[in-house]
């Protein structure tokens, strides 16, 4: 949910520049994306010769002798370990071209291979042996050594040349890595809200609803709805929160407004860990439903955390995770970004990805945040990766606090609002907050015990070799379930009803506390 104008564009030197992505690049990720400079232009395009595989398409318009493009990359191509890079290069006539593979960002001078290449149609595993490589910018030749964290690539550099190419399986010897592979996996439940119970109102232990208008008369990106603390607007039932979107006359602090919905702040914060959303969206144009992550520490009238006097920053100096958005596209387009101050409003650290009915069917939406990067899924599968090469206060101000909101904004970035729009709902299962147990809340201190699986259907099985002499399960309100013995490692879950659950394990005097779901 973009904070300011959608519209924004603002940018701080190679700060906005894309992701680091790993070797080999295949052009299968959404991260395997370069910037294009100099007049060219890159996009991820489609094999003439194999419509299934992905490729990269490097367009340069003729209008100047260098032009080309790059792509930071997450971990460094290491000249001591391999000096040899290859890719495969197409071009649709037969014609002599320069291809010109250049290595910056590293401990030496940028260094530089080229290839001719004539063939027309595919040329497999172009090979670039930087044991022979050019100093940029002058004629010596050197055995390349050292690191290097920028790729850049030239067709026919230093002429004027216009054409389309395509580009694909650049690698540096690295071995493919799994594209949904996580950098930390966060295991322990600290935090979540399953909305069970008996229905109505929300659980105000958990959530906050942000009302206050934040410059005395509208919301941000021009947007059209009031936020309301009414039933009407946010409700459990059957085990679902629903946040609604009405049309109807309503006003409120001295203003009328033609919608009403729901602005939701979590009252927990954290940092670093995996959350997981269940939730089916609204439907109709002009709809803006969204689930991200603010800074506790922004300073924007009538957020929970800025009433509880932690408002330091403002806005995009806090950061700002989004990791479900839905009506800034095509329908049943969802996306997901990452505001900082190096590149925010329509920011460059953004992707896409397209779903069957997203207000027929639920989708688990999650974001994975550590130390060194934040990735975004949808039912597990990873699409898109914020990693900056440079982490500071402009590109990574992801080290601090962070809570929730969930909302349905009306019409600003998601356009004209349809005219037979008359109420629609987000529905959301649970919000589940794992970290890892150094970053739990709980003071564990039997570090080795850990239970699996979370979330529990029929048994939770404790592992680790630390002793354990009795083990309680309580309900999320503090009511013994069950005892268990030394013996009962694995713990039958079969009869509890769905929900939080807290396991107490003790030993020699000491206590670990652990939240697991039972679904």
């Amino acid at each position: 949910m973009r904070k300011l104008s959608y519209f924004i564009f603002l940018f701080f030197g190679m700060a906005i520049s894309c992701p680091g992505q790993n070797m080999p690049i295949d052009f299968n990720e959404v991260t395997d994306q370069f910037t294009a400079f100099g007049g060219s232009g890159f996009s991820i395009s489609t094999d003439p010769e194999n419509a299934s595989n992905a490729v990269g398409q490097l367009t340069n318009n003729g209008n100047d002798i260098w032009e080309g493009a790059f792509i930071d990359l997450a971990t460094a191509v290491n000249l001591d370990a391999n000096k040899i890079l290859s890719l495969s290069f197409y071009q649709s006539n037969a014609e002599n071209r320069g291809v010109l593979l250049k290595l910056e960002g590293g401990s030496g001078p940028d260094v530089e291979v080229l290839r001719n290449v004539s063939a027309q149609g595919w040329t497999e595993n172009l090979i670039f042996d930087f044991s022979n490589a050019t100093v940029s910018g002058s004629s010596d030749v050197v055995m390349a050594t050292g690191s290097y964290s920028r790729l850049t690539i030239f067709i026919d550099g230093g002429s004027l040349t216009a054409g389309t190419f395509l580009l694909d399986n650049i690698n540096d010897g690295s071995e493919a890595s799994d594209p949904n592979e996580l950098d930390v996996i966060y295991e322990e439940l600290v935090w979540a809200d399953e909305f069970d119970g008996p229905g109505g109102p929300i659980n105000t232990n958990n959530w906050f609803h942000q009302t206050l208008l934040p410059d005395g008369n509208s919301w941000y990106n021009n947007e059209v709805q009031h936020y309301t603390d009414r039933i009407e607007n946010s409700y459990v039932e059957n085990g679902l929160l629903h946040i609604v979107a009405i049309k109807e006359p309503f006003t409120d602090q001295g203003v009328t407004k033609e919608y009403t919905s729901a602005r939701l702040n979590s009252k927990f914060a954290f940092t670093y860990g995996r959350v997981d959303v269940r939730a089916q969206l609204p439907s109709g144009d002009g709809t803006w439903p969204a689930i991200w992550t603010l800074g506790k520490n922004i300073n924007e009238p009538g957020a929970y955390w800025q009433t509880q006097g932690f408002g330091e920053v403002s806005w995009p100096a806090c950061g700002e995770l989004d990791m479900m958005e839905h009506g800034l596209y095509a329908t049943n387009e969802v996306s997901v970004a990452v505001h900082t101050p190096s590149s925010f409003g329509n920011t460059v650290n953004t992707a896409s990805q397209s779903l069957p009915d997203v207000a027929g069917n639920f989708y688990v939406y999650s974001m994975n945040w550590s130390p060194n990067e934040v990735a975004f899924m949808i039912d597990g599968t990873v699409i898109y990766r914020y990693n900056p090469n440079d982490k500071n206060d402009n590109t990574w101000p992801f080290y601090q606090d962070q809570y929730m909101i969930l909302n349905i904004a009306m019409g600003g970035a998601a356009g004209g609002i349809d005219p037979n729009f008359t109420q629609s709902s987000m529905i959301i299962d649970y919000v589940r907050v794992y970290q890892s147990a150094a970053l739990s809340l709980e003071t564990a201190t039997l570090e080795d015990l850990k239970i699996y699986p979370n979330p529990a259907r029929d048994v939770l099985m404790i592992n680790g070799t630390s002793p354990v002499d009795r083990a309680e399960v309580y309900s999320i309100l503090g009511q013994l379930i069950s005892i268990h013995t030394p013996q009962d490692r694995s713990i039958n879950t079969s009869q509890l009803p769905a929900g939080v659950y807290v396991l107490n394990l003790y030993a020699g005097g000491l206590k670990k506390s652990l939240k697991f779901v039972k679904n």
